[in-house]
């Protein structure tokens, strides 16, 4: 699982336990002296000069001088080591009536930019807080907030940020509604230089020599295979033999690494011999597929040797011989979160080990039903690669927050930087939205299998399902400040209005139109902003706007309950054409009485175009510069 900052709270201070509170229930990690990647404390506390050393070398230091510890005297160590920084601390008034430091602040991002282009102020109101102590700041500093009097004319400096050398400082001269919001900002903001992001854990596995047997004999074979899996020219079948000889004798040396999938290795060999025996005709590997079951061994970091014909979605649609080493991602957190309200036997997340050419592509799940085999049976798994998942999500947000010059807030830019986080995040999740697709007021069959249905409709049901992924994030991060809950929500909205917007061709790009409608909602109801050619988000605002989304599609689907077939599509389409905007040539945006409504409903299938909602300018414009890293992230893990 994956390691949150270390924070060190200086004691004796009337706030210690506050803020110890604060940043345990954020999931942050306790830690005593130097041993953290922050240290929070007051004016008062004395730096040693092993202290000093460690943030110039990288220690974030949060100094807050709040209430009544704002008139601390500040110790000779920290005041050197702060003026180093430009920042030294006044003294106020000992009334408590400082002039000027009683009406309020007022953020001042443009200062800030000389140092970070994080926005430290997300989620917080600058006029709902007071200032407590001056503070004086000059170069390398620069003024985060500063106070503003009944004119709008600003004043004195009350909070600022700094960087030393390696480290990272932030002084807190603030009190008011939203201090705890901005202090978590400036603890992760601090930490950011320290923290240290674990790479997931990886294994020998891949170095096997039976694993590198296998896999070329799969991909030797996979050049012999047909479209069906096949093996049809008879004068291929002695390679194909050969291939196969190779690949049985190196499952049967790897059954010992892999003894709790003993007997469906057991059966994989059973399957290929037979599928050798039978001339090489359409393989059949149900038996061994009957016995694969990676749902029952959610262990973190359980390893499974995946071998199948089979055809891998968003890329070959060949059943050709696939093989792949995967890694089972199952921290603590989502185990206690599947074992309650979440529950979803057959999810099963994964990352990559090593993988043959059909899983070089943008593919980035592991179904059952890909597979080569005489008949269909319940299946009881899904597996999704999140590693996949969060590795693009990482390389196109950051692209697409510095093309938009979006101010992230520090949580936000700690995501992005950290591929395990990522990884549990994305996890998170796609649990709740997977087990989504099962529940609900559901109109229809929500995974609309073997249905014919015009593609918005898709989009809607993927899009229910984030937007209920994301409320219910909402829910945890408020009832209990679960720590991945504000990165999921981060998550669902930047992967859907940056990288699902833009990517995949347009003809019925489902994926595609969600992300067009979460972006134009934002924007259309002033959540999200485009000005002077950048982009800003009301993080106070955006939680309340998505949920609100989210409620539109659950309506729309309750009342389609009552309705028929075409009306609820009308409906459906009605609901994203009040957002986005349909193509002038469209036959469903003239509404009734332009479609076939009294034929058969293929009719009103073959009516929508294939890009029935066009990309706007601002998408437009944005796949041009973000496309190319798009593109490259295909067959990227972490």
């Amino acid at each position: 699982m994956v390691e949150f900052p270390r924070v060190a709270v200086f004691d004796g201070a009337s706030w210690t336990s506050s803020v110890r509170d604060l940043v345990a229930a954020r999931g942050y990690r306790p830690a005593s002296g130097l041993d953290a990647d922050v240290v929070v404390l007051t004016p008062g506390a004395e730096l040693s000069p092993a202290a000093v050393d460690a943030v110039r070398g990288g220690l974030g230091m949060v100094v807050l001088a709040t209430g009544a510890n704002g008139r601390d005297t500040v110790a000779t160590g920290l005041a050197g080591l702060l003026g180093r920084a430009g920042i030294r601390l006044e003294s106020p008034a000992a009334d408590g009536n400082e002039p000027g430091l009683s009406t309020g602040t007022c953020a001042t991002a443009e200062e800030t930019a000389s140092v970070t282009d994080l926005d430290l102020l997300a989620r917080v109101d600058p006029s709902a807080l007071t200032g407590t102590r001056p503070l004086q700041v000059h170069a390398p500093a620069a003024v985060l907030l500063r106070t503003v009097d009944h004119r709008g004319f600003r004043g004195t400096p009350v909070a600022a940020v700094a960087e030393l050398e390696q480290g990272r400082i932030v002084v807190l001269a603030i009190s008011g509604a939203g201090s705890d919001e901005l202090l978590m900002s400036a603890i992760t903001f601090a930490a950011g230089h320290l923290h240290r992001h674990r790479a997931p854990v990886r294994s020998d596995a891949t170095a096997h020599p039976a694993w590198q047997r296998l896999k070329a004999a799969v991909t030797g074979l996979q050049t012999l295979q047909a479209s069906d899996g096949s093996v049809p020219d008879i004068e291929h079948h002695s390679a194909a033999a050969r291939h196969v000889h190779l690949i049985v004798e190196s499952i049967t040396e790897l059954i010992p690494s892999y003894r709790h999938d003993a007997d469906y290795l057991s059966a994989l060999v059973k399957d290929f011999t037979r599928w050798g025996e039978s001339g090489f005709t359409v393989p059949d590997f149900l038996d061994s597929l009957m016995l694969f079951h990676p749902e029952r061994q959610r262990v973190d970091g359980r390893e499974h040797l995946v071998v199948f014909p089979m055809y891998t979605q968003n890329g070959s649609p060949d059943r050709h011989m696939e093989a792949v080493l995967v890694q089972t991602i199952w921290p603590d957190f989502v185990a206690e979160l599947e074992s309650g309200k979440y529950s979803n036997k057959l999810f099963v997340p994964i990352r990559f080990l090593d993988f043959t050419a059909g899983y070089d592509t943008n593919s980035a799940v592991l179904f059952p039903e890909t597979v080569a085999m005489r008949e269909v049976p319940k299946f009881t798994w899904g597996a999704i690669f999140a590693d996949r998942e969060a590795a693009r999500f990482r390389s196109v947000v950051t692209a697409a927050a510095e093309i938009t010059h979006l101010a992230l807030p520090p949580d936000a830019a700690r995501l992005l930087e950290d591929q395990q986080l990522a990884e549990e995040t994305f996890v998170m999740w796609d649990l709740i939205h997977d087990r989504t697709h099962m529940h609900g007021d559901l109109p229809f069959d929500p995974f609309m299998i073997k249905q014919r249905m015009p593609f918005f409709l898709y989009s809607l049901e993927e899009l229910r399902c984030d937007l209920t992924a994301f409320a219910e994030a909402v829910a945890l991060e408020r009832q209990c400040g679960h720590p991945h809950a504000r990165l999921v929500q981060y998550a669902v909205i930047f992967d859907r209005i940056f990288r699902f917007a833009i990517t995949g061709a347009r003809v019925r790009n489902y994926d595609g139109l969600g992300g067009q409608l979460l972006f134009a909602w934002l924007h259309q109801h002033r959540v999200l902003n485009w000005t002077d050619n950048r982009l800003s988000i009301d993080w106070e605002r955006v939680a309340d706007s998505v949920v609100e989304l989210g409620h539109q599609i659950n309506d729309l689907y309750w009342r389609s309950i009552d309705r028929p077939k075409v009306c609820h599509w009308l409906a459906a389409y009605q609901l994203i054409s009040d957002t986005v905007t349909p193509h002038p040539a469209s036959v469903w945006a003239r509404g009734a009485d332009a479609l076939p409504v009294s034929g058969p409903p293929r009719g009103l299938t073959d009516a929508v175009l294939p890009d029935e909602f066009p990309l706007s300018m601002f998408h437009e414009a944005l796949s041009r510069k973000l496309l190319p890293v798009v593109t490259a992230t295909r067959g990227i893990t972490g």
